[in-house]
Protein backbone atom coordinates (compact mmCIF):
# COMPACT_ATOMS: atom_id res chain seq x y z
CA UNK A 1 0.00 0.00 0.00
CA UNK A 2 2.66 2.65 0.50
CA UNK A 3 3.59 2.43 -3.23
CA UNK A 4 0.76 3.52 -4.07
CA UNK A 5 0.01 7.25 -4.62
CA UNK A 6 -0.68 9.56 -7.57
CA UNK A 7 3.18 10.32 -7.74
CA UNK A 8 3.63 6.75 -8.30
CA UNK A 9 1.21 6.96 -11.58
CA UNK A 10 3.11 9.85 -12.46
CA UNK A 11 6.79 9.58 -12.12
CA UNK A 12 9.38 8.40 -14.19
CA UNK A 13 10.86 4.98 -13.29
CA UNK A 14 14.05 5.58 -11.50
CA UNK A 15 17.23 4.25 -9.21
CA UNK A 16 15.01 4.95 -5.43
CA UNK A 17 12.32 3.10 -5.49
CA UNK A 18 10.67 5.88 -2.50
CA UNK A 19 10.52 8.37 -6.15
CA UNK A 20 9.68 5.93 -9.01
CA UNK A 21 6.81 5.44 -10.48
CA UNK A 22 5.47 4.22 -14.23
CA UNK A 23 3.74 7.36 -15.40
CA UNK A 24 5.74 6.71 -18.64
CA UNK A 25 4.71 2.87 -18.82
CA UNK A 26 1.18 3.54 -18.33
CA UNK A 27 0.99 6.06 -21.17
CA UNK A 28 2.97 3.72 -23.01
CA UNK A 29 0.16 0.86 -22.64
CA UNK A 30 -2.34 3.70 -23.34
CA UNK A 31 -1.24 4.73 -26.39
CA UNK A 32 -0.23 0.97 -27.66
CA UNK A 33 -4.02 -0.14 -26.80
CA UNK A 34 -5.38 2.38 -28.22
CA UNK A 35 -3.75 2.50 -31.64
CA UNK A 36 -4.45 -1.42 -31.43
CA UNK A 37 -7.88 -1.21 -31.23
CA UNK A 38 -8.61 1.36 -33.87
CA UNK A 39 -6.50 -0.67 -36.13
CA UNK A 40 -8.18 -4.76 -34.45
CA UNK A 41 -11.63 -3.53 -34.35
CA UNK A 42 -12.82 -2.81 -37.77
CA UNK A 43 -10.50 -4.79 -39.27
CA UNK A 44 -11.87 -7.89 -36.80
CA UNK A 45 -15.31 -7.39 -36.77
CA UNK A 46 -15.79 -6.55 -40.32
CA UNK A 47 -13.56 -9.90 -41.37
CA UNK A 48 -16.41 -11.80 -39.23
CA UNK A 49 -19.59 -10.28 -40.82
CA UNK A 50 -18.01 -10.79 -44.48
CA UNK A 51 -17.43 -14.46 -43.29
CA UNK A 52 -20.91 -15.20 -41.45
CA UNK A 53 -23.01 -13.21 -43.09
CA UNK A 54 -21.65 -13.11 -47.22
CA UNK A 55 -21.03 -16.35 -48.08
CA UNK A 56 -19.82 -16.96 -51.62
CA UNK A 57 -21.76 -18.80 -53.94
CA UNK A 58 -18.93 -19.73 -56.16
CA UNK A 59 -17.78 -23.24 -55.38
CA UNK A 60 -13.94 -21.97 -55.43
CA UNK A 61 -14.79 -18.96 -53.25
CA UNK A 62 -16.63 -21.10 -50.47
CA UNK A 63 -13.58 -23.55 -50.42
CA UNK A 64 -11.39 -20.69 -49.97
CA UNK A 65 -13.32 -18.98 -47.70
CA UNK A 66 -13.81 -22.33 -45.63
CA UNK A 67 -9.84 -22.35 -45.81
CA UNK A 68 -9.95 -19.04 -44.42
CA UNK A 69 -11.91 -19.65 -41.37
CA UNK A 70 -9.96 -22.69 -40.29
CA UNK A 71 -6.54 -20.61 -40.36
CA UNK A 72 -8.31 -18.28 -37.88
CA UNK A 73 -9.58 -20.76 -35.84
CA UNK A 74 -6.14 -22.17 -35.45
CA UNK A 75 -4.44 -18.92 -35.15
CA UNK A 76 -6.36 -18.64 -32.01
CA UNK A 77 -4.17 -20.67 -30.73
CA UNK A 78 -1.07 -19.79 -31.39
CA UNK A 79 1.17 -18.68 -28.59
CA UNK A 80 2.07 -14.84 -28.48
CA UNK A 81 5.57 -15.12 -28.55
CA UNK A 82 5.53 -16.27 -31.90
CA UNK A 83 3.31 -13.39 -33.16
CA UNK A 84 6.25 -11.36 -31.32
CA UNK A 85 8.65 -12.42 -33.68
CA UNK A 86 6.45 -12.14 -36.66
CA UNK A 87 5.50 -8.40 -35.55
CA UNK A 88 9.80 -8.12 -35.47
CA UNK A 89 10.81 -9.56 -38.58
CA UNK A 90 7.48 -7.83 -40.53
CA UNK A 91 6.52 -4.59 -38.88
CA UNK A 92 9.11 -3.54 -36.76
CA UNK A 93 12.51 -4.44 -39.29
CA UNK A 94 9.54 -4.84 -42.41
CA UNK A 95 11.74 -8.01 -43.59
CA UNK A 96 14.74 -5.26 -44.16
CA UNK A 97 12.88 -4.15 -47.25
CA UNK A 98 12.25 -0.27 -46.90
CA UNK A 99 15.64 1.17 -45.48
CA UNK A 100 16.11 1.24 -41.48
CA UNK A 101 15.31 4.02 -38.77
CA UNK A 102 17.88 6.11 -38.87
CA UNK A 103 17.77 6.08 -43.21
CA UNK A 104 13.58 5.35 -43.76
CA UNK A 105 12.42 5.42 -47.34
CA UNK A 106 9.60 7.90 -46.88
CA UNK A 107 7.97 9.69 -43.73
CA UNK A 108 5.27 12.12 -42.83
CA UNK A 109 5.03 14.61 -39.86
CA UNK A 110 8.69 15.92 -39.03
CA UNK A 111 9.58 19.09 -39.65
CA UNK A 112 13.38 19.48 -39.89
CA UNK A 113 15.88 22.61 -38.59
CA UNK A 114 19.37 23.81 -38.73
CA UNK A 115 20.48 24.93 -35.53
CA UNK A 116 23.20 27.64 -35.22
CA UNK A 117 25.17 29.17 -32.53
CA UNK A 118 25.61 32.77 -33.09
CA UNK A 119 29.02 34.81 -32.71
CA UNK A 120 27.96 36.19 -29.78
CA UNK A 121 28.55 32.49 -28.19
CA UNK A 122 25.89 32.17 -25.96
CA UNK A 123 22.81 32.07 -27.96
CA UNK A 124 20.68 29.85 -30.32
CA UNK A 125 18.89 30.10 -33.58
CA UNK A 126 17.22 27.77 -35.74
CA UNK A 127 16.46 27.92 -39.50
CA UNK A 128 13.52 25.14 -40.83
CA UNK A 129 14.93 23.51 -44.02
CA UNK A 130 12.37 20.96 -46.11
CA UNK A 131 14.63 17.81 -45.28
CA UNK A 132 17.32 16.95 -43.66
CA UNK A 133 19.43 16.42 -46.66
CA UNK A 134 18.93 20.14 -48.11
CA UNK A 135 21.47 22.19 -48.35
CA UNK A 136 21.09 25.12 -46.69
CA UNK A 137 22.54 28.74 -48.35
CA UNK A 138 22.86 31.58 -45.81
CA UNK A 139 21.71 34.63 -47.21
CA UNK A 140 21.50 38.22 -45.55
CA UNK A 141 18.11 38.74 -43.90
CA UNK A 142 16.49 35.16 -44.00
CA UNK A 143 14.30 34.26 -41.71
CA UNK A 144 15.17 32.41 -38.39
CA UNK A 145 14.00 31.58 -34.81
CA UNK A 146 15.74 32.40 -31.54
CA UNK A 147 15.82 30.31 -28.49
CA UNK A 148 12.83 31.48 -27.37
CA UNK A 149 10.82 30.62 -30.13
CA UNK A 150 10.59 34.73 -31.68
CA UNK A 151 10.60 35.01 -35.67
CA UNK A 152 14.37 36.74 -35.81
CA UNK A 153 16.44 37.94 -39.24
CA UNK A 154 19.82 36.53 -39.28
CA UNK A 155 22.84 38.88 -39.96
CA UNK A 156 25.35 36.91 -41.91
CA UNK A 157 28.76 37.55 -41.68
CA UNK A 158 30.97 37.15 -44.66
CA UNK A 159 34.81 35.87 -44.80
CA UNK A 160 35.83 39.68 -45.39
CA UNK A 161 33.17 41.70 -43.30
CA UNK A 162 33.17 43.00 -39.77
CA UNK A 163 31.39 42.01 -36.68
CA UNK A 164 28.97 44.37 -35.79
CA UNK A 165 29.75 46.05 -32.47
CA UNK A 166 26.27 46.01 -31.15
CA UNK A 167 25.34 43.36 -29.33
CA UNK A 168 21.72 42.70 -30.59
CA UNK A 169 22.73 42.22 -34.14
CA UNK A 170 25.55 40.29 -32.75
CA UNK A 171 23.29 38.02 -31.21
CA UNK A 172 21.51 36.86 -34.27
CA UNK A 173 24.89 37.14 -36.40
CA UNK A 174 26.59 33.60 -37.97
CA UNK A 175 29.21 32.99 -40.45
CA UNK A 176 28.64 32.59 -43.72
CA UNK A 177 30.32 29.08 -43.91
CA UNK A 178 28.50 27.76 -41.04
CA UNK A 179 26.80 24.55 -40.67
CA UNK A 180 24.55 23.94 -38.34
CA UNK A 181 23.13 20.51 -36.95
CA UNK A 182 20.64 18.78 -37.83
CA UNK A 183 17.58 18.96 -35.52
CA UNK A 184 13.93 17.30 -36.32
CA UNK A 185 11.07 17.74 -34.76
CA UNK A 186 8.12 15.30 -34.52
CA UNK A 187 4.20 15.46 -34.39
CA UNK A 188 1.67 13.02 -32.50
CA UNK A 189 0.84 11.56 -36.22
CA UNK A 190 4.69 11.19 -37.55
CA UNK A 191 4.97 7.81 -39.34
CA UNK A 192 7.51 6.65 -41.57
CA UNK A 193 8.73 3.41 -43.11
CA UNK A 194 9.79 1.01 -41.88
CA UNK A 195 7.65 1.43 -38.55
CA UNK A 196 10.52 0.72 -36.46
CA UNK A 197 10.80 -0.69 -32.81
CA UNK A 198 8.03 1.70 -31.76
CA UNK A 199 4.48 2.16 -30.68
CA UNK A 200 2.72 1.52 -34.03
CA UNK A 201 4.79 -1.73 -34.54
CA UNK A 202 3.72 -2.71 -30.79
CA UNK A 203 0.25 -2.20 -31.47
CA UNK A 204 0.07 -4.35 -34.69
CA UNK A 205 1.77 -7.05 -33.16
CA UNK A 206 -0.82 -7.24 -30.20
CA UNK A 207 -3.65 -6.82 -32.97
CA UNK A 208 -2.04 -10.17 -34.53
CA UNK A 209 -2.66 -11.65 -31.10
CA UNK A 210 -6.04 -10.28 -30.27
CA UNK A 211 -7.77 -10.09 -34.00
CA UNK A 212 -8.64 -13.89 -34.20
CA UNK A 213 -10.57 -13.97 -30.88
CA UNK A 214 -12.23 -11.12 -31.80
CA UNK A 215 -13.21 -12.39 -35.31
CA UNK A 216 -14.63 -15.80 -33.83
CA UNK A 217 -16.24 -13.88 -31.02
CA UNK A 218 -18.00 -11.82 -33.67
CA UNK A 219 -18.83 -14.83 -35.48
CA UNK A 220 -20.32 -16.67 -32.56
CA UNK A 221 -22.22 -13.61 -31.81
CA UNK A 222 -23.53 -13.25 -34.73
CA UNK A 223 -24.64 -16.81 -35.26
CA UNK A 224 -26.74 -16.16 -31.76
CA UNK A 225 -29.00 -14.26 -33.51
CA UNK A 226 -32.57 -15.42 -34.11
CA UNK A 227 -32.65 -16.58 -38.21
CA UNK A 228 -36.57 -15.56 -38.08
CA UNK A 229 -35.53 -11.95 -37.39
CA UNK A 230 -32.83 -12.39 -40.69
CA UNK A 231 -35.93 -13.87 -42.84
CA UNK A 232 -38.28 -11.65 -42.11
CA UNK A 233 -36.15 -8.70 -42.70
CA UNK A 234 -35.62 -10.55 -46.03
CA UNK A 235 -39.34 -11.01 -46.38
CA UNK A 236 -39.72 -7.41 -46.51
CA UNK A 237 -37.61 -6.81 -48.98
CA UNK A 238 -33.90 -5.60 -47.34
CA UNK A 239 -31.05 -6.47 -49.13
CA UNK A 240 -28.61 -8.57 -47.56
CA UNK A 241 -26.25 -5.39 -45.93
CA UNK A 242 -29.76 -3.71 -45.17
CA UNK A 243 -30.35 -7.14 -43.00
CA UNK A 244 -26.79 -7.02 -41.60
CA UNK A 245 -27.42 -3.43 -40.72
CA UNK A 246 -30.45 -3.39 -38.97
CA UNK A 247 -30.81 -6.67 -37.69
CA UNK A 248 -28.04 -9.05 -37.52
CA UNK A 249 -25.60 -6.36 -35.97
CA UNK A 250 -27.97 -4.49 -33.40
CA UNK A 251 -29.31 -7.82 -31.86
CA UNK A 252 -25.31 -9.03 -32.25
CA UNK A 253 -24.00 -6.13 -30.26
CA UNK A 254 -23.95 -6.99 -26.76
CA UNK A 255 -21.62 -9.97 -27.85
CA UNK A 256 -19.68 -8.22 -30.45
CA UNK A 257 -18.38 -5.36 -27.39
CA UNK A 258 -18.32 -7.95 -24.75
CA UNK A 259 -15.79 -9.31 -27.09
CA UNK A 260 -13.76 -6.96 -28.20
CA UNK A 261 -13.21 -5.73 -24.55
CA UNK A 262 -11.97 -8.91 -23.25
CA UNK A 263 -9.49 -9.19 -26.57
CA UNK A 264 -8.24 -5.34 -25.11
CA UNK A 265 -8.14 -6.74 -21.55
CA UNK A 266 -5.55 -9.80 -22.86
CA UNK A 267 -3.67 -6.75 -24.96
CA UNK A 268 -3.05 -4.69 -22.21
CA UNK A 269 -1.39 -7.58 -20.32
CA UNK A 270 0.57 -9.13 -22.74
CA UNK A 271 4.40 -8.86 -22.34
CA UNK A 272 6.09 -11.47 -24.47
CA UNK A 273 5.37 -10.33 -27.96
CA UNK A 274 6.34 -6.52 -26.79
CA UNK A 275 9.83 -7.93 -25.77
CA UNK A 276 9.97 -9.80 -28.99
CA UNK A 277 9.70 -5.55 -30.27
CA UNK A 278 12.28 -4.64 -28.17
CA UNK A 279 10.82 -2.31 -25.66
CA UNK A 280 13.03 -0.15 -23.66
CA UNK A 281 13.19 -1.39 -20.33
CA UNK A 282 13.31 1.56 -18.85
CA UNK A 283 12.13 5.32 -20.27
CA UNK A 284 12.20 8.61 -18.63
CA UNK A 285 8.72 9.66 -20.20
CA UNK A 286 5.63 8.58 -22.35
CA UNK A 287 5.83 8.35 -25.87
CA UNK A 288 4.74 11.45 -28.42
CA UNK A 289 4.15 10.06 -31.57
CA UNK A 290 3.70 6.72 -33.08
CA UNK A 291 7.19 6.07 -34.02
CA UNK A 292 8.05 6.96 -31.03
CA UNK A 293 10.19 4.37 -28.23
CA UNK A 294 8.33 3.25 -25.11
CA UNK A 295 7.40 1.01 -22.68
CA UNK A 296 4.26 -0.88 -20.71
CA UNK A 297 3.29 -2.06 -17.71
CA UNK A 298 3.98 -5.73 -17.85
CA UNK A 299 7.56 -4.81 -18.99
CA UNK A 300 8.12 -1.87 -16.10
CA UNK A 301 6.50 -4.53 -13.68
CA UNK A 302 9.22 -7.43 -14.52
CA UNK A 303 11.63 -5.27 -14.39
CA UNK A 304 11.11 -4.10 -11.28
CA UNK A 305 10.88 -7.59 -9.77
CA UNK A 306 13.96 -8.86 -11.04
CA UNK A 307 15.91 -6.30 -8.29
CA UNK A 308 17.46 -6.85 -5.71
CA UNK A 309 16.28 -6.60 -2.64
CA UNK A 310 17.84 -4.24 -0.04
CA UNK A 311 16.72 -5.73 3.96
CA UNK A 312 17.13 -2.12 5.45
CA UNK A 313 15.22 -0.40 3.04
CA UNK A 314 11.67 0.78 4.09
CA UNK A 315 10.31 0.62 0.50
CA UNK A 316 12.04 -1.99 -2.06
CA UNK A 317 11.33 -1.98 -5.47
CA UNK A 318 9.37 -5.95 -5.05
CA UNK A 319 6.69 -3.02 -3.35
CA UNK A 320 6.25 -0.64 -6.27
CA UNK A 321 6.08 -4.04 -8.70
CA UNK A 322 3.45 -5.03 -6.57
CA UNK A 323 2.03 -1.76 -6.33
CA UNK A 324 2.28 -2.09 -10.55
CA UNK A 325 0.47 -4.62 -10.50
CA UNK A 326 -2.51 -3.37 -8.35
CA UNK A 327 -3.07 -0.56 -11.08
CA UNK A 328 -2.90 -3.37 -13.74
CA UNK A 329 -5.51 -5.65 -12.12
CA UNK A 330 -7.40 -2.21 -11.31
CA UNK A 331 -7.28 -1.66 -15.29
CA UNK A 332 -8.28 -5.10 -16.28
CA UNK A 333 -11.03 -5.12 -13.53
CA UNK A 334 -12.43 -2.01 -15.44
CA UNK A 335 -12.60 -3.05 -18.83
CA UNK A 336 -14.26 -6.43 -17.57
CA UNK A 337 -17.00 -4.24 -15.44
CA UNK A 338 -17.36 -1.72 -18.91
CA UNK A 339 -17.76 -5.25 -21.03
CA UNK A 340 -20.72 -6.32 -18.39
CA UNK A 341 -22.20 -2.71 -18.27
CA UNK A 342 -22.59 -2.81 -22.01
CA UNK A 343 -23.99 -6.04 -22.42
CA UNK A 344 -26.92 -5.48 -20.18
CA UNK A 345 -26.97 -1.70 -21.56
CA UNK A 346 -27.69 -3.57 -25.22
CA UNK A 347 -29.60 -6.01 -23.93
CA UNK A 348 -32.32 -4.31 -22.37
CA UNK A 349 -32.51 -1.61 -25.40
CA UNK A 350 -33.34 -4.56 -27.17
CA UNK A 351 -36.11 -6.10 -25.23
Amino acid sequence: MPALSTDFLTNPPGPDPIDAGIGPALQGSVWVCAVCALVCLPLGIGTAIFLQEFQPRNIWLRRLSALLQLNINNLAGVPSIVYGILGLTAFSMMFGLFGSEADPLAETGATYRRQFITEEGSEIVFVPVASRDEVLELTQGMDAIDGNGNPIKLNIIGPDDDFPDDDETLARSILSDAEGGILKDYRWYYFRLPFGKGVFAASLTLMLVILPVIIISTQEALRAVPPSLKRAAEGLGCTPWQVVRHVSLPAAIPGIMTGAILAMSRAIGEAAPILMIGVAVYIARGPAHLMDKFSILPIQIYYWAQQPIDSDASLNFQHIAAGGIIVLLIILFAFNSIAVLIRQLAQKRLT
